[in-house]
């Protein structure tokens, strides 16, 4: 399997950023093209897994099983039930991460819906579909628990 690089002009082979490579970077290299498309495949890598899963849950859950326990029943349905749960949080993580995707073609990935200001690596790293900065999350998630919104 060839390991994945990038090309400078020159012709010569890059290799891809790695995180401590995003954290040594500068301010004024905030959101750069290698920075980009360091996100880009992992936000890419996140939908492949996602995706994957779907598609193992969908195949288990056409596997009937007839018990005819009433327990055992109860108890397969719930596992049922928990899986499809897990599998609807997926699936809006799955449309937060197509969001991002489309958010660094567009140059807006990395930088605050609400104040314009830089997100972060740090928060990007441990959270890569963030929108907010730490201080807009902090505050719409006051008002959520002051205002019920």
């Amino acid at each position: 399997m060839a390991a994945t690089s990038t090309k400078t002009s020159a012709g010569k082979s890059k290799k891809p950023l790695s995180e401590a490579d995003l954290r040594a970077m500068t301010e004024d290299q905030y959101m750069n093209p290698a920075q980009l498309e360091f996100f880009r495949l992992t936000l890419r890598r996140m939908e492949d897994e996602l995706l994957a899963n779907a598609g193992e849950t969908t195949e288990h859950l056409r596997e009937t099983v007839i018990v005819p326990d009433p327990a055992d029943r109860a108890t397969i349905e719930e596992e049922h039930a928990l899986e499809l749960r897990t599998r609807d949080r997926e699936r809006k993580l799955l449309k937060k991460i197509q969001q991002s995707i489309t958010r660094i073609e567009s140059g807006e990935y990395g930088w605050c819906e609400e104040t314009g200001e830089a997100i972060g690596i740090p928060r990007l790293l441990a959270r890569p579909t963030a929108t907010l900065s730490l201080e807009a999350q902090q505050r719409r998630e006051l008002r959520q628990k002051l205002y019920g919104d």
